[in-house]
This record gives structure tokens, C-alpha cells and sequence, in this order.
């Protein structure tokens, strides 16, 4: 496996983790249906929450956050209407991201709730 996956599952386990020290129940992780990709699914209360987590070594180059694009928000809305009809749920939706810098064991993790609003879309 390359060492940047190996740092991706690592930043994956450690946000999944946190989540569940906060209070989460976590349904999904890396869930795929076709092309469709989201990291984690959770909830916590009514709130049914994905989480597009980003890991990086470091931030010298760009803030992990920044790589959720337009293009990337896009692809996690039409994954998570996807995730939504297949199970028949319902409720309040939020998108939130976790960063993960540093290495396995050592990342420092930031949480940012309500991270982006879904853009309008045309399927």
C-alpha cells in the first residue's frame, strides 16, 4: 500500500474515533455505491452527518480543508442523496469536515461542523 493511503486510513480510523469520543454513533466508513464515495457517516441526535475527512503530514502547501472544491462538495452531495434514498432516511442533513495533520498516532484533528451547505444541483 502506498504511504499517502496508509496515512488517509490512518486519518479515517483517527476521525472515526473522535467522532465516537464525542458522542457519535457511526453508521458507514468509506462507504461506495459505482463511482460515489463518502468517508463517514454518522449521526448525533436527529442530525444525520457526513464527514469528508482530509489528512495531510502537513499543512506547508495548503490547508487540508481547501481540497474540498466545488467539485469535490458536488460529488459528496450527490453521494450522500444517493446514501439518503437507498436507506430511506430522513431527517436534518449536515456536511461537516475533519482535518487530520501530523502522522498515525500523532495527528492533530480539527472539526468543522456545517463545513458547506449542498449547492443547488442538476442531476
Amino acid at each position: 500500500m502506498a504511504a499517502h493511503n496508509a496515512l488517509g486510513i490512518a486519518g479515517e480510523k483517527a476521525a472515526a474515533a473522535y467522532l465516537e469520543q464525542k458522542g457519535y454513533t457511526i453508521h458507514d466508513r468509506n462507504w461506495r455505491r459505482g463511482h460515489l464515495e463518502l468517508d463517514i457517516i454518522a449521526s448525533k441526535g436527529d442530525d444525520l452527518v457526513f464527514v469528508e475527512v482530509k489528512t495531510r503530514r502537513n499543512t506547508e502547501f495548503q490547508e487540508p480543508e481547501e481540497a474540498v472544491d466545488e467539485k469535490k462538495i458536488r460529488r459528496i452531495v450527490r453521494a450522500a442523496d444517493t446514501y439518503i434514498k437507498l436507506f430511506g432516511l430522513d431527517g436534518e442533513v449536515r456536511f461537516d469536515i475533519i482535518t487530520a495533520v501530523g502522522e498515525e498516532g500523532n495527528f492533530k484533528l480539527t472539526h468543522i461542523e456545517e463545513a458547506f451547505y449542498p449547492p443547488i444541483m442538476s442531476f
